[in-house]
């Protein structure tokens, strides 16, 4: 019922987690017009800049994201792409913040989001429906947010989706995302200056309920992309620190 509930308006906060350290550095990017990502795990991103804190994706800690921390953290617009809870447990977010859910164009606070559906698993969304990736301008950088995309790009999509600054893309597999191959081929299509990996299995899995594959083969697949690691969970980009030409690979680092 708080589901049904939570999906009929926009609302939902959360207990922040960040440390001082952070808050210091997310209010030094957006003094210079760059936007904080933050990985909180999965395919769970809170993005920051212009004093605004995109939540996208928080889940409910099983399976895959058993070990990971709540990922409850304060926001101003919370965006999921399933109502699945690996990515769309809307239940732990807490407060009011926008809520977006749904594909479509929306305006919210100075920022123009599109959503585009695309199919959560390989046979047209009959097993777990369809999937919002999310794209938008943060900060003057393009933003596209894959979710759980599992269906390869049409031609549609692609022109709706454009070509992004930065890409979080699946790669982990499962019956519900792309594998390391699918991930390769829309990469190929969308044609991205930095791709940030997501949904792959780490030591947060619960080992018996996690049917995903972990971030080896994809960067197998991928040799020859520059690969930028950060010792850390959190980034701050300009859009001078994107590759002037070709793609580059960015990882983060989750601190258990």
């Amino acid at each position: 019922m708080k589901r049904r509930q939570l999906m009929g308006y926009v609302g939902a906060s959360c207990l922040t987690t960040a440390t001082t350290a952070l808050l210091g550095q997310r209010v030094a990017a957006q003094a210079a017009g760059a936007v904080t990502i933050q990985w909180l795990g999965h395919t769970c991103f809170l993005i920051s800049s212009g004093g605004k804190r995109i939540l996208i994706n928080p889940f409910r800690n099983l399976g895959c994201t058993a070990k990971y921390r709540p990922s409850a953290v304060d926001s101003d617009l919370v965006m999921i792409s399933s109502q699945l809870l690996d990515e769309g447990a809307v239940e732990v977010v807490k407060g009011n913040p926008r809520l977006l859910f749904e594909p479509g164009d929306y305006q919210v606070f100075n920022l123009r989001i599109r959503g585009i559906s695309i199919a959560h698993d390989r046979v047209g969304g009959r097993r777990f429906g369809n999937n919002v990736a999310w794209q938008w301008n943060q900060a003057g950088i393009n933003l596209l947010h894959m979710g759980g995309a599992a269906a390869p790009l049409s031609i549609e999509q692609k022109i709706l989706a454009g070509r992004p600054d930065v890409l979080f893309i699946p790669v982990g597999g499962g019956p519900k995302a792309y594998n390391a191959d699918e991930a390769k081929q829309a990469i190929s299509v969308l044609s991205p200056r930095l791709v940030i990996p997501t949904h792959y299995r780490t030591q947060a899995a619960d080992a018996n309920a996690c049917d995903i594959n972990g971030l080896n083969p994809f960067l197998e697949l991928m040799q020859g992309t520059p690969v930028r690691r950060a010792n850390s969970d959190t980034i701050t980009l300009r859009p001078a620190d994107l590759p002037r030409e070709g793609m580059a690979i960015q990882i983060l680092t989750y601190r258990f």
